[in-house]
């Protein structure tokens, strides 16, 4: 393997993360459907609506992640939620997840943010491991999902 080169992408080149984005939902027990991951994909971006960090081995994508604006009227700040992660299967325990995770932490902590948050499903043990051990605490539990935050 190469270097891996994470960078932010933009709405012209949202084609780099759609069929990771769509091998994510698939991972979540829903239907493929490239063209409604583009769609989605599209929209996020023309409207400002998320960040997208793109993992990259010699331009060919391997993983992503996408975060999405939390408010917080009370400390009058903009925290992230990290929304999706997803790494290619033949990519994983290469540190890429690792690395992404640490991206957005740098780029949340850059836009002043207090803390990113994320969920993962109670039984992705995987992912829960990776997340403790970056220092996220769980925050409770749910019955499908859990809830995960750093403070930066």
């Amino acid at each position: 393997m190469s270097k891996i080169e994470i960078k932010r992408i933009d709405q012209n080149e949202a084609n780099l993360v759609v069929g990771l984005f769509n091998q994510y939902r698939i991972f979540y027990g829903k239907f493929s459907d490239l063209g409604m991951a583009k769609d989605f994909i599209d929209a996020r971006l023309e409207n400002n609506e998320s960040v997208i960090f793109v993992a990259l081995d010699e331009n060919n994508p391997v993983g992503f992640t996408q975060l999405y604006p939390k408010y917080s009227s009370v400390r009058l700040v903009k925290n992230w939620i990290l929304n999706d992660l997803f790494v290619n299967p033949e990519y994983r325990k290469q540190g890429i997840g690792e690395a992404l995770i640490k991206t957005v932490m740098d780029f949340a902590k850059g836009q002043g943010a207090v803390y990113v948050q994320l969920e993962t499903a109670v039984d992705n043990f995987t992912a829960q491991s990776l997340y403790e051990q970056i220092g996220f605490v769980k925050q409770g539990p749910d019955e499908e999902f859990l809830l995960y935050k750093i403070e930066l």
